[in-house]
């Protein structure tokens, strides 16, 4: 069943056109309407990176995407390493792989440009979300560690 459903899935880079879905999902998500936001993320991609971002679309209807860039020296880490930002997928087709999917496609486009290792962030109590990136291979990261002030 949810191989079917995949099949029928479309992974097409993210585009200005893409907008108001992206806005409507993280809506859903999140709470919060944050068009601002995802315009100037679309708008002003990665030069070096364009496919930055991807969307999933089921019948002509953008129901997933996920956002990331490629590293540039900071921090010291080298432009072999790519991010994960944001995946959102509209609640109606959670658990049904298109995270997944957007996921394996994201990361086989960092690879044809060289990247070695790919980033993210997650929230330590958001065990769903650290569920679903060790399914996907991620592990825990090496010796970098998220530091915080808060003023």
């Amino acid at each position: 069943m949810e191989g079917d459903f995949l099949a029928k899935l479309s992974i097409q880079p993210l585009t200005i056109g893409d907008l108001d879905a992206i806005v409507e999902i993280d809506r859903k998500v999140l709470g919060k309407v944050r068009e601002d936001f995802w315009r100037k993320k679309i708008e002003l991609p990665n030069p070096r990176y364009p496919l930055s971002g991807l969307v999933a679309g089921l019948e002509g209807k953008v129901i997933g995407f996920i956002v990331g860039e490629v590293s540039g020296w900071e921090f010291g880490i080298p432009e072999t390493v790519g991010w994960i930002s944001t995946i959102g997928v509209d609640p109606d087709y959670q658990h049904k792989g298109v995270a997944r999917k957007l996921s394996q496609e994201f990361i086989k486009n960092l690879k044809t440009i060289g990247v070695s290792a790919v980033y993210t962030l997650v929230n330590w109590s958001d065990w769903d979300l650290l569920k679903f990136f060790r399914a996907m291979g991620f592990t825990r990261g090496g010796e970098m560690i998220n530091l915080e002030l808060k003023i």
